[in-house]
């Protein structure tokens, strides 16, 4: 392994010229300025190198009781052939790095200075040049190499290790930190990088002694997605840099868009270490603009970034939202390209601004620092001491140093609290170890296995920040959302909003938002508009975002939840066409609550009332001629069939039951085949009495001898009741819920049973056979002939029940068994105005003709009739 020491002073005197050293001292010197000069990986004019004359420099190295070891990008190895296997050359300063090298140092002079942190233990520090990664390689050698010794010892433990450095800051990119985290890992020697954000380093399986003070990128691309979906951009293109932070960046982010309704219409990276010539950024471009999106996120490092916003200029991209990923989102070299003002809205994440007292400090303690070096420098000159004299007694002088306090960046000031942050988070470390809350540290040895153990857990507010890590080794910090703002030709930038973890939230403040368009609103980018509510996405190709809009039949919805399919409604719900919610049905059924039902129950208790009357003055008149004409004892089964006829019609009303369902029917039918029995047997006899006696007097007398009007009713109930049980046995009528009646009904009723049919047909032969009887006996003397009456009666029944029957394809809902009711109070009105209410008109206001003399006469009169006929 080659020497260890100062890196960084001997790296800065290779890269300088004889001339370069005799023009500026170095630029080493406490005159770095933290939070000025170029944005971090931007390459600076050709600064004045940092030349070191054969030994360390103080401005790179600091004894201590407890080192550091810094790793930080001074300089940058300038273009060479790649075909040529050579050292790279480290010849082109970068500011960014040097500020962040001050940083460490700023933090190191004020914990040394504080009494209560470390209050008798000093820090110190080694800072390492990684300008390339051969000198990564060796920086984190050195700093694993064992205390006073230029080798790495390899011993049977971890736990045993006692490397120079007992902690290590940085580095400051992706590819470098995968290098030492892989290496100081075997070790368990704490790192804590200030740049370096991919999430792989947070796999605490392959490193478990890494940890920065930067969000990892899986809250970066947590934090975009949020933003897409706040504004509603569904239609995208992703771009990344060809790199592992780019790489990693956009692998994460397409990931979590595709499990989600944002669609990438294309992903493609950014072609590495490339100019504005490439012909692939040109092909790029060209994609970009046949895709026809409007927003396109540029996941990418700042260096890929500058040649692709050059080319997005040439081609004349304008109008469009650049979602920026927060490496190059405030970089000035960014938006110093030429003519980038014109490309549209560049919105993007950035990290938390730091408390403006602590650079206000830095800048006081730069200034100080500035000022010690300068006196030094010239109290050697009046001594007449040489410039290389000057150069190992005094830290440096740099001439560009000092010019980038003119120019305030944002990221250095980023940087630096960073690496700020991430030395104070050692120090904190090792004031728990070494137990230095009772005001005195112990001076035992210190394992970096043991600092890795404190350091996860170190939990403090450093200027409003709160610092601490997570099991991954992450910062639980957020981001800032940041939107550039042009005034004239002047770039500047507005922070809009935030994006905080634990839980994630992002939060947009619109009024701070300016959109240059038609509407003042953020720009679109759909692949698709919106479908209207109610209408279902028919998917046109494998985006989910691009499809045509088709409305919902009836009985189904668009559930939120599933834009592409639409969902059936319960069965107790329906929707109209086009609906994105479900209504409930209407339960339809013939209430005892509703107007129309107490109608028809007043109705139902007058006829029952009516029988009852009738019932009464029969009994009251039962030995009177009428009566005993009208049947005698048989009226009061007539009448009895009739009260039960109308008692059926209270199983209509109400939610149906079981027992409704199996009893209304056949309770009607059987009842209302007596009643018919009972007429057709009156009918009868009465026609053998005047007419079949004279012609057939043995069939008369076989008639009555034999009980011929008893067995003809019970055989003709028997037969109805026979059709009723099995009907009911074999299909029975029970409840049920008919859907089919309208969308927005569900509709109780009795199931459709066989018997129904069977008794209405059996009713209707009946009731034909009555009206032959009755019509047969239209010649019958008067006071027995009701043939008329019976005949209009049974023709209201026959006219009523066909009503019923041809209602029942056309009345759905209440109506059809509020018809039912009505038909069949109507044919019980008939019946009785037919037959019992002329007799009782007779026995009530027309005594004189209820009497025997009046039915003599009237057969006499018959008699004659028929003989002079």
């Amino acid at each position: 392994m080659g020497q260890c020491g100062d890196t960084a002073g001997r790296s800065a005197h290779r890269a300088a010229s004889p001339e370069a050293r005799k023009a500026v001292t170095a630029a080493s010197g406490s005159a770095g300025i933290a939070g000025a000069g170029p944005p971090r990986h931007a390459t600076a004019r050709p600064a004045p190198p940092l030349p070191v004359r054969g030994r360390r420099r103080a401005s790179f190295t600091l004894r201590g009781d407890h080192r550091l070891a810094g790793l930080f990008p001074l300089h940058a190895a300038a273009p060479r052939d790649a075909a040529r296997l050579l050292v790279p050359r480290c010849d082109v300063f970068k500011s960014h790095g040097y500020c962040l090298s001050q940083a460490l140092r700023f933090a190191v002079e004020e914990i040394n200075n504080s009494s209560t942190l470390l209050p008798n233990v000093t820090l110190g520090y080694e800072i390492y040049d990684t300008c390339s990664e051969p000198a990564n390689f060796h920086a984190t050698l050195c700093a694993l190499a064992h205390k006073g010794k230029q080798d790495v010892h390899v011993l049977p433990s971890f736990q045993h290790y006692e490397p120079q450095a007992v902690a290590v800051i940085g580095p400051d990119s992706t590819r470098l930190a995968l290098t030492t985290a892989a290496v100081l890992s075997l070790f368990l020697v704490p790192e804590i990088s200030y740049e370096a954000s991919t999430e792989t380093l947070s796999t605490k399986r392959l490193y478990p002694s890494f940890l920065r003070t930067i969000p990892s990128d899986r809250e970066q691309v947590k934090a975009i997605f949020l933003l897409l979906q706040h504004f509603g951009w569904t239609w995208v293109v992703l771009l990344g840099s060809d790199n592992s932070y780019g790489r990693a960046g956009l692998d994460a982010l397409h990931e979590l868009l595709t499990a989600s309704n944002i669609c990438v219409a294309y992903k493609g990276t950014i072609p590495a270490n490339s100019d504005a010539s490439n012909p692939e950024l040109y092909n790029l471009v060209r994609i970009l603009r046949d895709v026809k999106v409007n927003v396109t996120v540029v996941f990418s490092n700042r260096e890929s970034a500058i040649p692709f916003f050059k080319v997005v200029v040439q081609r004349n991209i304008t109008g469009m939202v650049w979602v920026a990923s927060e490496d190059w989102l405030l970089a000035q070299t960014v938006w110093a390209v030429p003519g980038i003002q014109t490309i549209g809205w560049v919105i993007g994440m950035a990290l938390e601004q730091p408390e403006s007292t602590m650079l206000e400090r830095f800048e006081a303690w730069k200034v100080s620092e500035e000022g010690a070096v300068a006196e030094c420098a010239s109290s050697a000159e009046a001594g007449g001491e040489s410039t290389g004299s000057t150069w190992l007694d005094c830290t440096q002088c740099c001439s560009s140093c000092r010019e980038l306090a003119g120019i305030p960046d944002t990221y250095d000031a980023q940087g630096s609290f960073n690496v700020y942050s991430a030395v104070y988070a050692v120090a904190h470390g090792l004031h728990d170890l070494l137990g230095c809350a009772s005001g005195v540290c112990s001076k035992g040895t210190v394992y970096p296995w043991q600092l890795l153990q404190k350091i996860r857990r170190v939990n403090f507010t450093l200027y409003k920040s709160r610092i601490s890590f997570d099991d991954n080794g992450d910062i639980r910090k957020g981001y800032d959302i940041v939107m550039w703002k042009w005034k004239g030709p002047n770039w500047a930038s507005d922070v809009i909003g935030t994006f905080r973890v634990n839980p994630d939230r992002l939060r947009i403040d619109p009024g701070k938002i300016l959109w240059h368009t038609k509407d003042g609103q953020a720009p679109n980018s759909v692949c698709s508009e919106a479908c209207q509510p109610g209408e279902s996405r028919l998917q046109h190709s494998r985006h989910r975002c691009c499809f045509s809009c088709v409305a919902c039949p009836p009985g189904t919805f668009l559930n939120t939840s599933d834009p592409f399919d639409c969902q059936a409604c319960g069965l107790d719900e329906w929707a109209p066409e086009g609906s994105e919610v479900c209504f409930n049905r209407t339960v339809e059924f013939l209430s005892w609550t509703e107007p129309l039902s107490w109608v028809l129950l007043a109705l139902a208790v007058l006829l029952m009332l009516l029988i009852a009357a009738l019932a009464v003055l029969f009994t009251l008149n039962a030995s009177t001629p009428v009566v005993k004409s009208a049947g005698g004892k048989t009226c009061y089964l007539m009448l009895g069939s009739l009260a039960c006829t109308c008692s059926s019609l209270f199983c209509y009303f109400g939610e149906p039951s079981r027992v409704a369902c199996l009893l209304r029917l056949p309770l009607f039918a059987i009842s209302f085949t007596i009643f018919l029995s009972c007429v057709a047997t009156r009918s009868f006899q009465i026609l053998c009495i005047f007419k079949l006696n004279a012609r057939y007097p043995a069939l008369y007398e076989a008639w009555l001898r034999r009980r011929g009007p008893a067995l003809f009713m019970a055989a003709s109930t028997a037969a109805q009741v026979a059709l009723c049980v099995v009907a009911e046995a074999t299909s029975p009528s029970v409840p049920r819920r008919d859907y089919s009646v309208r969308a927005e009904w569900v509709v109780l009723g009795c199931a459709p049973s066989a018997a129904a049919d069977a008794a209405t047909a059996y009713t209707v032969l009946l009731s034909a056979g009555c009206f032959a009887l009755s019509y047969a006996g239209t010649d019958l003397p008067a006071a027995y002939n009701e043939a008329k009456s019976l005949t209009v009666s049974l023709l209201l029944h026959l006219s009523c029940s066909v009503a019923v029957l041809c209602s029942q394809g056309a009345l759905r809902g209440r109506a059809e068994p509020a018809v039912r009711v009505l038909g069949t109070l109507g044919t019980l009105a008939a019946l009785l105005g037919g037959y019992f209410v002329p007799r009782a008109f007779v026995i009530l206001l027309r005594p004189h003709q209820n009497t025997a003399e009046h039915f003599q006469m009237a057969i006499q009169e018959y008699t004659r009739r028929r003989a002079a006929a």
